[in-house]
């Protein structure tokens, strides 16, 4: 039974991961890609990490590391890729309504690269 449940949670994690996969190539722009990929890898991952605990619970301390590890790298590297992209002016997708950054982008870039 319980390795039913692992078979679940990997199947899950992997559907999550194709979709994100397709995510990336299907998205109009470097924005809507990073975060594509990053809530489906990080999800498919997680889940697809979970479901291996309960097939092989031999491994799960290597297993919840590895969690916890992509759990807290992978949103702050899609923010650090985003805000890069956004400094440097990678166009947005032309039906983007929303500029959370707007004017204050020139004054953050502006105090940014004084400091280096």
């Amino acid at each position: 039974m319980v390795e039913i449940i692992g078979a679940f949670l990997v199947l899950i994690g992997s559907v999550f991961l194709f979709l994100g996969a397709l995510g990336l190539v299907r998205m109009p722009d470097v924005f809507n890609r990073i975060q594509t990929g990053t809530k489906a890898s990080t999800l498919g991952t997680f889940l697809t990490f979970f479901g291996l605990v309960f097939i092989m619970p031999e491994w799960w301390g290597k297993l919840i590391l590895l969690i916890i590890f992509i759990l807290m790298t992978n949103p702050v590297s899609s923010h650090v890729l985003a805000r890069a992209a956004y400094c440097i002016k990678v166009p947005m997708f032309k039906k983007t309504v929303i500029d959370l950054y707007g004017k204050d982008a020139e004054k953050l870039f502006k105090k940014e690269t004084k400091n280096e």
